[in-house]
């Protein structure tokens, strides 16, 4: 394909390595996907083997390559998004200590509880912009001391999962500020670790790689590995960021006054912002942008498409059913029931909390809850009520952020789950701001990704190309019709759940 030249951006999320090849102008040449395992284990416990990454990364390069008929010599440079507050360790020469524990690991309760002890939620959450808890990187260091002694003592660093690939392809130990700053080990303010976090956990701080902007080119392609992954040696790679600031910039959420929300099985809401937001209730957290200067509060809720799935899987057989008839997903038939049933689905209130929750509540014994089911109500009432509780729970993060000076001028919507047609309707008039929906609702990560290594290499003049790059496929404006509705609902959706929080307790008791 001549002297073009082509950004090779990575995406190692929790299912897979979704891997992409980007034009110089950003635009998508080829994509391809290739999936590993995740070993879950007692009630508490997720991991990965790194290797299993590392073999994603290479098949995917060969299979990128061959798709869109580029020479490795066209490669300008590699850049990566990866899944964040894992615990990945290695040894000097890269080899995995042990299995990766990854974000979803929550056995270091007893860990982070140490580190509230010694420092105090509000504390640990002033320098570091993250409440403390088993979901970070240092809690799952700390496990890893007081319960693998004979693993902990031979770690040299202690990674995440792109910066794994990139040790392993640049014999570089390094990480990025936004993957940094999802340890709780990491001062936001200051760009550096915390030597009082550090104390606290009793962690070396020679034990964590070294930390740099998204965008610097922290090595190339050694010539040892450079065979395996079918690249030139000596190719620049871009150190690039965690998954949720890759998001934000592939969402062109590149500025102040921007915000988006994606929606997977889980479902979040960023924004950018020149200083992190420290909301006095704990509800949201900051990322550090990939975007220099920038930093990323957002706010996470747990079940937000694992809601709709459970739905689909548990109650909608005839839906399932139907969909396969006529060749098309569940989803879109579900999705044909609740445009049916008016907004606020008479009455019925969904509390979407199967997973118990982060955002907004940090309440993991909350559980999932329906309101308000009479005899009249049918299933597909309930499809909708599904879609709205989600939306009433991501506009209690949407308000912290507001009760915090934040401006928001419309919602840039990303993510698989954001599919249908419904749900973005809902969120316009629940959220009552205008809803872009994006164009590449799967690829807004690995764009980011591209983007960052571009704007590394000087492929791109500034993350502005974002705002360019980031094409709306439908804008939906709030239903002014239905505001008042949904204002009622909306309060007695929080009233509800403060009503049950004793009750959701006790049954865990």
């Amino acid at each position: 394909m001549g002297s073009e030249q082509y950004i090779i951006a990575y995406d190692l999320g929790t299912t897979g390595n979704k891997a992409t090849l980007y034009s110089s102008e950003a635009v998508l040449v080829a994509s391809t996907f290739v999936g590993y395992d995740t070993y879950y284990f007692s009630s508490n416990c997720a991991e990965q083997d790194p290797e299993d990454w590392w073999r994603a990364v290479c098949r995917a390069t060969r299979e990128l390559l061959a798709k869109g008929k580029v020479e490795a010599r066209n490669v300008a440079c590699l850049s990566f998004s990866g899944q964040m507050m894992g615990c990945v360790p290695v040894t000097r020469d890269t080899t995995p200590v042990r299995r990766a524990i990854i974000w979803a690991d929550q056995r270091a309760v007893e860990q982070a509880d140490k580190l509230i002890s010694e420092l105090g939620k509000e504390k640990i959450y002033a320098i570091t912009g993250h409440r403390p808890s088993a979901s970070y990187s240092a809690a799952k260091i700390m496990w890893l001391r007081d319960n693998e002694e004979n693993s902990f003592n031979k770690i040299y660093k202690v990674l995440h999962a792109k910066d794994f690939i990139v040790a392993r392809l640049t014999g570089k130990f390094v990480t990025d500020y936004s993957d940094a700053s999802g340890m709780n080990l990491f001062d936001i303010g200051k760009l550096q670790w915390s030597e009082e976090m550090l104390a606290a956990a009793a962690i070396p701080g020679g034990m964590l790689p070294e930390p740099h902007a998204s965008t610097e080119i922290v090595g190339h392609i050694q010539k040892a590995v450079a065979g395996e992954i079918g690249l030139m040696a000596g190719t620049p790679v871009v150190i690039g960021g965690g998954d949720g600031a890759c998001a934000a910039a592939g969402a062109g959420v590149v500025n102040e006054g921007s915000a988006y929300n994606y929606v997977g099985s889980s479902s979040w809401i960023g924004i950018a912002t020149r200083k992190p937001i420290l909301d006095p209730a704990m509800r949201t957290f900051n990322w550090v942008h990939v975007v220099p200067g920038l930093y990323s509060p957002t706010g996470t809720m747990q079940a937000a498409g694992a809601s709709y799935q459970w739905l689909r899987d548990k109650l909608c057989g005839e839906e399932t059913g139907l969909a396969g008839k006529e060749g098309v997903s569940p989803y879109e038939i579900m999705d044909r029931e609740a445009a049916d049933i008016p907004p606020g689905s008479d009455d019925l209130l969904y509390l979407p909390y199967l997973l118990g929750e982060r955002s907004p509540r940090w309440n993991p014994r909350a559980r999932g809850t329906l309101i308000g089911l009479t005899i009249k109500h049918t299933r597909s009432h309930i499809i909708r009520s599904f879609m709205e509780g989600v939306a009433y729970n991501l506009k209690v993060i949407l308000e912290a952020f507001f009760e915090q000076g934040a401006k928001v001028e419309a919602m840039r919507l990303i993510g698989g789950g954001a599919n249908g047609k419904v749900w973005p309707g809902i969120m316009a008039d629940i959220y009552e701001l205008p809803v872009l929906k994006a164009a590449y609702l799967d690829e807004a990560t690995s764009l980011g990704a591209a983007i960052t290594g571009g704007v590394g290499t000087g492929l791109f003049d500034s993350f502005d190309v974002a705002e360019r790059l980031f094409q709306v496929n439908e804008e939906i404006l709030p239903n002014s019709a239905n505001l008042a509705k949904y204002r009622k609902l909306y309060k007695l959706f929080n009233d509800a759940y403060y009503s049950l929080e004793n009750i959701f307790t006790e049954l865990q008791n």
